[in-house]
C-alpha cells in the first residue's frame, strides 16, 4: 500500500488522525494532514483506507 496526500484539499477536518493515528498527524498552526507513514504495515491498512474513506476533503489518495 502506498498513501499520498494532498495537502491543498487538506480542510483540516482531523477524521484521518481519528482513524489512523500511526499515519496521519495535523500541523498545530493550521490542522492541515501530515503523512507519517506513506507505505504503512499491513496491521494499517484498514485503518488507512477508513481515513481515506471518511476524508471530507478527498485528501488522501491511498494505492494498493
Amino acid at each position: 500500500m502506498r498513501v499520498t496526500i494532498d495537502q491543498d484539499k487538506c480542510v483540516g477536518a482531523g477524521q484521518c488522525v481519528f482513524a489512523a493515528p500511526d499515519v496521519f498527524d495535523q500541523r498545530d498552526d493550521d490542522g492541515v494532514v501530515v503523512l507519517l507513514d506513506e507505505e504503512p504495515p499491513a496491521e494499517q491498512w484498514e485503518a488507512t483506507r477508513e481515513a481515506a474513506h471518511v476524508c471530507p476533503a478527498l485528501a488522501i489518495l491511498v494505492e494498493g
